[in-house]
């Protein structure tokens, strides 16, 4: 294994990597208005990702391994360099600065809470369900 696949990761160890979330590809802007709609009734968050940052690969990561709570929270993954716009409307809609990785909960149509980089904890999320 390189360096850099030991760094960055494998395209084959991304083939083989298992989630135990259940995530929901955000790749549309019309999606965000069914998240509003939907976080009326329960929280819904969103992990918005950079595939290109190795920040971002570890946080994700981490968040994957921490999070326990994917069954009272419909949870949307954004790939922020393949939907960009939708990641701008995020920031726009949801008041709050666009950063990479971050992670945001929303209900009631607010975000309620984000955390980026080092700060995110799916701990602290789950607590805030």
């Amino acid at each position: 294994m390189s360096i850099f696949n030991s760094l960055f990761g494998s395209s084959e160890e991304k083939k083989t990597a298992v989630s135990k979330i259940n995530w929901i590809p955000l790749t549309d802007l019309n999606q965000l208005n069914e998240i509003i709609a939907l976080s009326n009734e329960k929280p819904v968050s969103i992990f918005k990702h950079s595939t290109r940052c190795s920040v971002s690969r570890m946080a994700l990561r981490q968040f994957e391994n921490e999070f326990d709570s994917a069954d009272t929270t419909d949870t949307y993954f954004l790939d922020l360099l393949e939907y960009r716009e939708v990641s701008n409307e995020i920031a726009n809609r949801f008041q709050v600065m666009h950063q990479s990785p971050q992670v945001l909960l929303i209900k009631n149509g607010k975000s309620v809470y984000d955390a980026s980089h080092s700060d995110i904890d799916a701990k602290d999320l789950a607590e805030r369900l």
